[in-house]
């Protein structure tokens, strides 16, 4: 390695997503100092400007998940500091985290993404917004926290009863699209290639936060076996995805494919700005059917961001 560098790692926080950070985060910081680097770990906290200002590093190594760590906030604040930083900028984060502007920013562009549209819950409790079934989610939540999907059968009421646990319960308003049958599949871009498609097959239920973080449930299969032009339109829309959102380092975009449609039923979900880094994360797992290694992936991404 040509350069060693003071490098401060954010990580942890107070987002619904902080003990994936802080698994992402420790595992940053390992890689790095494998590497030669100086690391600093921060955990963010309300003085997370003091201790930065006290590290003086060369660069920090966002591995914060959620708010405010991948919504334009912690960017917004390091771009005032004049602090470099890996990962997507203040704009593109805002953007990207908020699953509506990502639809007004991409769909133009001829990027497929489900319908659908804003609901205050209020309205839940009187009728259904779409046809059942559909998925109720927060507009700016990660790692599948607060999804849920409502169906004829399910066990929420109809209409969605006051009292029945629900991301309704938590937020004023929601996002309501139509739920895509089918199979989940994502992509990892790094540097401007998109990596490869994975698809997830949780052994229960749909990949939702504890699918996503729990050894042993959910298989992933990567490369995917689907068909050359599904893989193939993944891999470009993803890259066109980041590319739009003008995404830096490494993103990931999470797909759901009808299989019974063929390409056509390929719908991006959403782009993360901020992709896990555990031992369990897809971007990693990705970069290493390619030959990539961790620390040489966390040395990719700091590269990028220099």
């Amino acid at each position: 390695m040509a350069v060693t560098l003071h490098i401060a790692v954010l990580l942890g926080g107070w987002s619904a997503e902080r003990e994936v950070s802080l698994m992402s985060g420790h595992d940053i910081v390992a890689a790095l100092e494998s590497l030669g680097h100086r690391v600093t770990a921060i955990d963010m906290g309300r003085d997370v400007a003091v201790k930065l200002t006290e590290a003086k590093p060369d660069l920090v190594f966002n591995a914060l998940h959620g708010t405010p760590g991948e919504d334009g906030s912690v960017q917004g604040m390091l771009d005032l500091m004049g602090l470099r930083y890996t990962h997507s900028g203040m704009v593109t984060s805002v953007i990207a985290i908020d699953k509506q502007l990502t639809k007004q920013a991409l769909v133009p562009h001829g990027i497929p993404m489900p319908g659908g549209r804003m609901v205050r819950t209020e309205e839940l409790y009187e009728r259904d917004p779409l046809p059942r079934p559909y998925v109720l989610k927060p507009v700016n939540e990660g790692s599948s926290v607060g999804v849920a999907i409502v169906t004829d059968q399910g066990n929420y009421g109809n209409p969605i009863a006051r009292d029945a646990a629900g991301p309704w319960q938590e937020f004023d308003e929601l996002l309501a699209e139509p739920f895509i049958r089918g199979r989940e599949l994502t992509t990892a871009v790094l540097g401007g290639e998109a990596l490869g498609v994975t698809e997830l097959k949780p052994k229960s239920g749909f990949y939702d936060y504890a699918a996503k973080y729990t050894d042993g449930l959910t298989d992933h299969i990567c490369p995917a076996d689907i068909p050359d032009d599904v893989a193939d339109a993944c891999k470009r829309i993803a890259l066109d995805a980041h590319r739009l959102l003008g995404c830096k380092g490494a993103s990931r975009s999470d797909f759901r494919w009808d299989d019974s449609q063929g390409v056509e039923g390929l719908f991006l979900l959403e782009v993360n700005t901020q992709p896990g880094m555990t031992p369990l994360s897809l971007v990693p797992e990705q970069a290493k059917y390619l030959g990539i290694g961790y620390a040489e992936l966390v040395q990719r991404i700091v590269d990028e961001a220099l």
